[in-house]
């Protein structure tokens, strides 16, 4: 069976061998027969393909065409030009081998015979520069010598480039550099480039591509330890997907880290995302994606969380703590042109309660984010209407309190509103009396509110507590002028409301304390209240002689005189009021409206007279600084003093006395805001007891509280007009590629612009202390530019009472031409922190190339 198999698979072998042999000798008498009907054929003519496919149009100076051995060469002299097809050769040396179709071309040569000039090749509008090259105008291929081809933001600049063809281009030594003054040709030298042995180029008709092995960057050329194995720099409009590069280094709480590791991705015309994420060796990790939309005319917006977790310290010892964390937020605003009638808008942020305190972020603590004691998140929609007076509005908001721990939410709101209008319509078109100028201003109000915890939202627990609110509001109201002068007022206010949950209150011996109680039933309210009031203008002026510095003063008061009327509705005729016996047995009346959705109505007739005296002082004086040869100086741009006496209350009729005054000194520079809060009524403390109580000895007037704010911008424009360089000094010259004015001792002159912001506060608040609560700070800001490219920016705030510094940050940046370099710290308070950066500021490097150091948040670390 074996012999007769090997038998078998010969006989194979040979069949298919011969049949092969057949095929090639079948082959060879096909082709010689051909060839013995072409030499039988006599009359056959063979046409000449041509060698070109265009014309080559060709201009110089000196222009010359040689034949020799059968060779035909065209040399061409000073500006010589050769055009062929979509291609353009400028040169100052061309020459032409028309038998071997190629085409040499160089720059202008020195006195030794080296190139010192550029030869142009431009090809579909774009320019490529070169030393010297030699191009085949048959199979479009080029070797190039010091090509120079700009891409996108930079420019390529390779010791030989070879052209396979007009898509693909090889490149050995380049090097690549979006330095503004190299692209320009004002610098031979690129402040930085990246090196690469081997480049690849590929165009495209929209968009090209550099592909590299080995690269290296080198700043003002020396190089630096930064190397990658590869690189691919898309050269494109359109936003194109890839690779975010990360920062590494190592923190002693977390370990070693790598950071902002992610992947940018488009997605359509109208998206884009973006993942980062960092990662340490102790455990801890941040995830933080983000998504940009837009649509012009129409909206844009922005999606963005951070989420993870922070351990330090090592498991099972006291200074272990593993902290998880998120925040998320969602931006959306809409062009005012797309919808005049319908508009959405949102502005959502929600953090964990320990984001803050535990952010290993240090942009959270610059940008003071870390101080924040509260954070509003709110979502709404409006609608308007072409016939109908109505605008409708519906919201979310929610507020976080870091302090308290607590959440409020409105979820959802709506509110109508209805525009203003008049009762009666007037019979001649000119509205005139008191009838005619009745206006109507009414709406409703729809809440949803609840305050709960992080732990409670969207739980049973807090749907339990949330409160649903109606309210109406209807204000009327009038005026006309008595006797050229005055100016009367007459208006009325209703309220109505509707709640969901009403409040029982009662003393609880065994805690001694009051219980709370809601219950959950459908009650509601109406109040109403009338208001009068007269109003005029007096002013009082007073001329000074002629000659005079102070030329007159004026004194503007505006004094006006009401009275308000609200019935009694903790009458238990309404309904609106309960009693409970405190730990005492006294009876102690509460609203069942107290601390709800809808707010609670007054107890106690109102029938008050209030007075507010408005005041205004301004004086003139004689200025040679000004055109018309006097000064306008504001004493006082408003100065008002408030109050009332209500004849309906039992006691303590007067109220507290309230003043406030703005005003402003050295041409407005300086502002300062004050509020002064006075009681007429003597109050007594109690001995060795922190309680007061407010007696009827009227007279005795003690301050319950102060504010004054002070604000003051400094510049260098307030000391002097800035002086124009170019007319004081005529020299004008480069540094380092950095214009400035000289002086005749060549000394460099520029403006140093800086801003420096004082601002200080006090405050004093009594209320139920016997000695008052006193805050006092100081605040500086500002900046100041060293050198056109230098600049030094900070803010620090000073606390008087605990003599300690608060906040203060200090930052340099430099702008480095084509890089920048910022440095900011944080050497006080509880977040100490400094972070320094260098990065390159072209868009298609900004993510690859920069270097960042940076400390981090760890509690009651030293420096």
């Amino acid at each position: 069976m074996k012999t007769g198999f090997k038998n078998i698979l010969h006989i194979l072998i040979i069949l298919i061998f011969n049949n092969f042999l057949a095929q090639l000798n079948a082959q060879n008498l096909s082709e010689n027969k051909v060839v013995n009907d072409t030499v039988r054929t006599a009359d056959t003519l063979r046409i000449q393909r041509e060698q070109l496919d265009d014309i080559v149009r060709t201009k110089a100076d000196s222009e010359r065409t040689d034949f020799h051995n059968n060779m035909k060469m065209t040399y061409l002299n000073k500006n010589a030009q050769v055009r062929y097809q979509d291609m353009q050769i400028d040169a100052d040396y061309i020459r032409i081998d028309w038998s071997r179709n190629e085409i040499y071309a160089r720059g202008e040569v020195d006195s030794t015979g080296r190139i010192i000039g550029t030869a142009v090749a431009t090809q579909g509008g774009k320019p490529y520069e070169y030393r010297d090259f030699q191009y085949n105008f048959k199979t479009r291929q080029a070797i190039a010598y010091n090509a120079r081809t700009e891409e996108s933001e930079g420019v390529i600049v390779a010791q030989k480039t070879k052209k396979y063809n007009d898509s693909v281009f090889f490149m050995r030594r380049g090097l690549y550099t979006t330095d503004e003054y190299f692209l320009a040709k004002k610098d031979s030298l690129a402040d930085y480039h990246l090196l690469a042995p081997n480049i690849k180029l590929i165009k495209g008709r929209q968009s090209s591509q550099v592909v590299t092995g080995p690269i290296q960057m080198y700043v003002e050329q020396v190089p630096t330890p930064l190397i990658l194995p590869f690189a691919i720099l898309p050269f494109s409009d359109k936003r194109s997907a890839g690779i975010l590069i990360p920062s590494f280094g190592e923190r002693q709480d977390v370990g070693f880290f790598f950071n902002n590791f992610g992947y940018y991705q488009p997605i359509g015309e109208h998206f884009d995302l973006k993942i980062m994420a960092d990662f340490y060796t102790k455990g801890s990790w941040n995830l933080r994606p983000q998504m940009n939309y837009i649509k012009k005319y129409r909206y844009s917006g922005n999606f963005a969380a951070d989420i993870g977790s922070t351990i330090r310290g090592i498991q099972g010892l006291d200074d272990y703590s593993k902290t998880n964390t998120y925040s998320l937020s969602w931006t959306h605003s809409q062009d005012t042109k797309a919808n005049p009638l319908l508009n959405f808008s949102a502005s959502v942020n929600l953090v964990s309660s320990q984001f803050y305190n535990n952010t290993i972020n240090n942009n959270y603590i610059f940008n003071q984010n870390v101080l924040n004691s509260q954070q509003n998140s709110s979502i709404s929609v409006t609608k308007r209407f072409l016939t109908l007076p109505i605008t409708i509005t519906g919201s979310a908001r929610y507020a976080q309190n870091f302090a308290t721990g607590q959440s409020d939410m409105r979820l959802p709101e709506l509110n109508v509103a209805v525009n203003q209008f008049y009762l009666f319509k007037p019979k001649t078109g000119v509205r005139q009396g008191l009838l005619e100028n009745i206006t109507v201003n009414t709406g409703f109000n729809v809440n949803n509110f609840v305050t709960t915890n992080e732990g409670e939202i969207f739980t049973d627990a807090m749907w339990k507590k949330m409160q649903t609110g109606l309210k109406n509001n209807i204000a009327l109201g009038t005026n006309t002028t008595i006797a050229k002068y005055f100016t009367f007022s007459l208006g009325a206010n209703i309220d109505n409301a509707l709640t969901t949950k009403t409040l029982t209150k009662s003393y609880n011996p065994i805690t001694n304390k009051v219980d709370n109680i809601t219950d959950n039933n459908i009650s509601g309210y109406s109040t109403f209240s009338t208001n009068t009031s007269l109003q005029t203008t007096l002013y009082g002026t007073k001329i000074f002689k002629a000659g005079s510095k102070i030329q007159g003063i004026r004194h503007m008061v505006t004094p006006s005189i009401g009275f308000t009327y609200s019935p009694d509705f903790g009458k238990p005729s309404f309904g609106y009021f309960n009693n409970y016996y405190d730990a005492v047995g006294a009876l102690t009346p509460y609203s069942i409206f107290e601390g709800g959705i809808i707010g609670s109505p007054t107890s106690g007739m109102v029938g008050a007279v209030n007075f507010n005296i408005g005041n205004n002082l301004e004086m003139k004086v004689a200025s040679k600084n000004d055109s018309t040869g006097v000064k306008k100086i504001k004493i006082f741009e408003s100065l008002n003093i408030s109050g009332n006496y209500n004849f309906a209350a039992p006691n303590h009729r007067w109220s507290l006395i309230t003043l406030n005054g703005q005003s402003s000194f050295f041409d407005n520079k300086l502002s300062l805001n004050s509020s002064l809060t006075i009681d007429p009524y003597q109050i007594l403390f109690l001995p060795d007891e922190n309680r007061n109580f407010r007696t009827e000895n009227f007279g005795h007037f003690s301050i319950q509280g102060f504010n004054l704010q002070l604000s003051y911008p400094l510049s260098e424009a307030i000391f002097g007009e800035k002086e124009e360089l170019s007319e004081k000094y005529k020299m004008k010259g480069e540094i380092r590629n950095e214009n400035y004015y000289f002086d005749d001792d060549y000394y460099a002159r520029f403006h140093q612009p800086w801003t420096l912001n004082i601002n200080a506060n006090y405050a004093y608040t009594r209320t139920q202390t016997q000695f008052g609560n006193k805050v006092a700070s100081v605040g500086l800001d500002g900046s100041i530019a060293l050198t056109p490219y230098w600049n030094i920016n900070g803010s620090t705030h000073y606390d008087i009472m605990t003599k300690e510094l608060a906040y203060t940050r200090i930052g340099i940046s430099r702008d480095q031409r084509s890089f920048t370099i910022n440095f900011n710290w944080v050497p006080f308070g509880q977040y100490k922190v400094y972070d320094f950066f260098i990065g390159i500021k072209a868009n298609i490097l900004s993510d690859a190339l920069k270097y960042e150091d940076r400390s981090f948040t760890q509690p009651n670390a030293p420096f």
